[in-house]
């Protein structure tokens, strides 16, 4: 039976690389984001994921690099504020992993990607609640979602790499179900 997680996002993090000048990696996350997860413990294919990133909170340690990315040349964020993913099906691959197909949206264009995601299982906490962990990645094409800002450089290649890697640590917590007191009647 599917249970409702929410992302704990004290515990979570969903960070992304990119190479620089053909000869270096970029790494920068996002700060903001927000999700449910419907995870059916006893048949995890039947779990779903649905995670909302607010696109301006991009940070990659240089304010200025940000910006751009903030910009129409990249996310666009005052047209386009928030990136989505929104799970299809999931496929289990064995009982620590599996692959999560969905639908990724970035400034307005939808594709579908494959998380490759790893259960790292669960845990009660002091305060009683029960937490799950997970990680997941995948590779996706810039250019696929509108992302095409780029130069040249003198010694052959681009300043910006096409190919981001994105790496997701995510905790998630058990929803309890609260109980409705019993109406009572006149």
């Amino acid at each position: 039976m599917s249970a409702t997680w929410v992302i704990d996002a004290s515990h979570s993090s969903v960070e992304f690389v990119a190479r620089h000048m053909m000869i270096s990696k970029v790494r920068g996350r996002f700060n903001n984001f927000t999700g449910t997860v419907q995870f059916d413990e006893q048949n995890p294919a039947n779990s779903s994921v649905n995670v909302q990133i607010e696109a301006a909170s991009i940070e990659t340690r240089d304010e200025k690099r940000d910006g751009h990315l903030k910009s129409p040349d990249f996310l666009d964020v005052a047209n386009h504020p928030y990136i989505t993913f929104v799970s299809k099906r999931v496929e289990v691959v064995d009982d620590s992993h599996g692959k999560i197909i969905g639908d990724l949206t970035i400034r307005g264009v939808t594709r579908e990607v494959v998380l490759d995601a790893e259960y790292n299982g669960q845990a009660l906490s002091p305060w009683g609640t029960t937490s799950a962990g997970f990680n997941a990645s995948t590779r996706i094409n810039r250019k696929d979602w509108g992302l095409n800002w780029n130069v040249a450089l003198e010694t052959g290649g681009v300043l910006v790499g096409e190919e981001v890697t994105i790496e997701i640590e995510l905790e998630i917590v058990k929803q309890v179900a609260q109980e409705r007191p019993e109406a009572v009647s006149a």
